[in-house]
């Protein structure tokens, strides 16, 4: 600060000035120290909640998936796990099982040290994050193959209804199926229909639910909203197929009455025109699709789950938190 003088004096109060500037700089040190606390303290627990809140979430999917398989296995050493992995010294709370509907919670939680706070009298807070997740097997939803095939052709094609393991198989649609007792009059289940359903409008897939009704496509190749693109983009994935097992009408009035859903692994297909594979599975007049029925467990939005759908092998995981 400069001194002021008057008549070649220095003037009596410029000292008490200087004085009362520390004064004030030192009484406003305690709330700019505050304000520095909430600016850099506060800041920090929300970016470590959200480091827990992505451990949460690994945690509980991790946990979540090995339930719906059907073995739990050590849930907390799962948990740990993935809480460790994902946010680094943090620890995580016992995992919560759940039902109707089936869901497991992880709490992850770590004591965060603060910069400034302290000299408040605030050294550390305790945070935490939680994630819940849910699973079933799936009662509505959207087939991005729009086939259907009979709880029949199903339970004879994996020995009794349930997922038989990763040996390939051709499935061959209801006019040409060999599969005994699983076609209708003139080997198709119902007359005019091969399988294809109906599809959403302008797109190659079919939305349906357990317990309603899927249409029938009529011909002998997929929907016109199908491109060659849309199959090919599915071979080596696992598509959920619905199975009916009741079914009525002919023609474009034909329908399927849809019991469940089924995980399918696509290896090839051969469905007339350009629709097929190299090599093909089934040649002519056949119309076929390859692979086969596996136990799948996925985080779809594509369906909802529901606990009265049957268990085909399929189960969806549904982060809620």
């Amino acid at each position: 600060m400069r001194r002021l003088r008057v008549g070649g004096r220095r003037w009596p109060h410029a000292r008490d000035e200087r004085g009362a500037a520390a004064v004030l700089i030192s009484l406003l040190l305690v709330p700019m120290l505050g304000f520095a606390a909430i600016a850099v303290d506060v800041g920090a627990l929300y970016a470590e909640r959200a480091r827990l809140q992505v451990a949460a979430d690994a945690a509980a999917l991790a946990v979540a998936q090995d339930c719906a398989r059907g073995a739990c296995g050590n849930m907390q050493a799962t948990a740990d796990a993935l809480v460790a992995a994902n946010a680094g010294e943090a620890t995580a709370a016992p995992p919560v099982l759940t039902s109707n509907p089936t869901s497991v919670t992880v709490t992850g939680s770590h004591p965060t040290e603060h910069w400034f706070a302290p000299v408040l009298g605030f050294d550390a807070t305790q945070v935490s994050a939680s994630a819940t997740v849910t699973w079933g097997a799936p009662s509505a939803g959207t087939a991005r193959l729009p086939l259907t095939f009979s709880w029949c052709e199903f339970a004879q094609q994996t020995g009794g209804g349930f997922p038989s393991g990763t040996t390939v198989r051709t499935i061959r649609l209801t006019k040409t199926s060999g599969t005994v007792d699983c076609t209708g009059p003139s080997n198709n289940i119902v007359p005019g229909g091969f399988g294809y359903l109906v599809t959403d409008p302008g797109e190659c897939r079919a939305t349906s639910a357990v317990g309603g009704r899927s249409y029938s496509s009529t011909g002998n190749t997929p929907s016109s909203d199908c491109s060659t693109a849309d199959f090919s983009g599915l071979v080596g994935r696992t598509v959920l197929l619905p199975i009916f097992d009741e079914f009525g009408g002919t023609g474009s009035n034909a329908w399927y009455h849809v019991y469940g859903y089924a995980a399918f692994q696509i290896t090839g297909y051969f469905l007339g025109g350009q629709f097929g594979t190299s090599p093909r599975p089934c040649t002519g007049n056949d119309r076929c699709i390859a692979g086969y029925f596996t136990r799948w467990v996925e985080l779809s939005d594509d369906f909802t789950t529901s606990p009265t759908a049957p268990d085909l092998g399929a189960e969806i995981l549904r982060l809620i938190r």
